[in-house]
């Protein structure tokens, strides 16, 4: 039902072929528990990551629309942001960024490296705001602007996250299903960071459909469950309208909120100490926005016996490498 749903929506073809589902031999030894990572940071296009995903259905719509302009906002170390600008310039549109420092660093290496240096080479127009609290009037603002100069701007939000963009993780989240039903595991549930929320709710509506009863565990990055759970609800309920299919009754939202202190952008100890825990034992790496916190989230639960019985645990890792570039040396090594 969902791949006949699906098919009526344009898409890009960024992402051609399924991405890896490993087993992290080493760690899952050392923990006495199975882990596997589904491997998005490795999607193919301008350093991997779960962006371009959602970017696939974005974009295609920006095309038939006769766009010549992406604009759209974030961190100065936005993942979204660099996947956007790098699609811009492949392209041939331009990419106007609004970007914002939530962290309000000093450092060289966060206000220049990184992501931020991506945006540079892909020719993308940064914009510096104070904040993006409210930045769906931030990117309307910006999107009357350039109608205002003659050009057609295609407004996307940030990460990707509206209904439109969450079909690129429901399409993933049906990829991910086949790949589970492949490996004959039944797993105790799947593990990703929870921030937009396009990922989240287009991954929980696919598996509940593909797969009923699949535990998807939402570890947020920015903000109490309180507040993320509206955000992924009503991201949920948006999709599954856009689809025409309903969302199962028995799906049921699950979020972590333990791990995203001390705040959005920042790394706690136990995110850089999960960081350093999968880098040397599988050589895989986590950046200290996202995928550090969802991970030290997964770590944790397993420690606490948080996932039931004794299957595996399957941990999507949505990318962010390039980060780390950005935080060194402040706090990670």
């Amino acid at each position: 039902m969902l791949n006949a749903a699906l098919a009526r929506f344009p898409r890009l073809p960024l992402v051609p072929a399924p991405t890896p589902l490993d087993r992290l031999e080493r760690l899952s030894q050392q923990l006495g528990r199975g882990v596997y990572v589904k491997r998005d940071d490795i999607t193919p296009f301008a350093l991997g990551g779960n962006k371009v995903r959602k970017l696939e259905f974005l974009a295609a719509e920006a095309l038939a629309q006769g766009a010549d302009t992406l604009v759209t906002a974030g961190a100065i170390q936005s993942n979204h942001v660099r996947q956007t600008a790098a699609l811009a310039a492949r392209l041939g549109l331009a990419c106007v960024a609004l970007l914002e420092n939530p962290i309000g660093s000093t450092d060289r290496n966060y206000l220049e490296n990184g992501n931020r240096l991506l945006l540079d080479l892909f020719g993308a127009e940064v914009e510096l705001v104070a904040s993006l609290d409210n930045a769906d009037d931030l990117l309307a603002a910006a999107g009357e602007r350039l109608r205002g100069a003659g050009k057609r701007p295609y407004l996307v939000p940030i990460g990707g996250s509206n209904a439109l963009g969450a079909l690129g993780y429901v399409r993933a989240g049906l990829e991910l299903a086949e790949q589970i039903k492949a490996s004959g595991e039944r797993f105790a549930a799947v593990v990703l960071a929870s921030g937009s929320a396009g990922t989240h709710a287009g991954l929980a509506l696919a598996l509940e459909h593909a797969l009923p009863g699949t535990r998807v565990v939402g570890v947020t990055v920015s903000r109490p469950a309180a507040t993320q759970r509206p955000k992924v609800e009503g991201l949920l309920q948006r999709t599954a309208d856009l689809l025409g299919v309903e969302v199962p009754k028995a799906l049921k939202v699950e979020l972590w909120d333990q791990y995203f202190a001390p705040r959005y952008g920042e790394p706690s100890a136990a995110t850089l100490e999960a960081m350093r825990l999968l880098a040397s034992h599988e050589g895989l790496l986590l950046d200290p926005v996202y995928t550090g916190k969802a991970f030290a989230g997964l770590l944790d639960g397993i420690a606490k016996g948080a996932f039931e019985g004794d299957g595996p645990v399957l941990f999507l890792h949505t990318g962010g490498s390039p980060a780390l570039f950005a935080y060194h040396p402040a706090g990670i090594a």
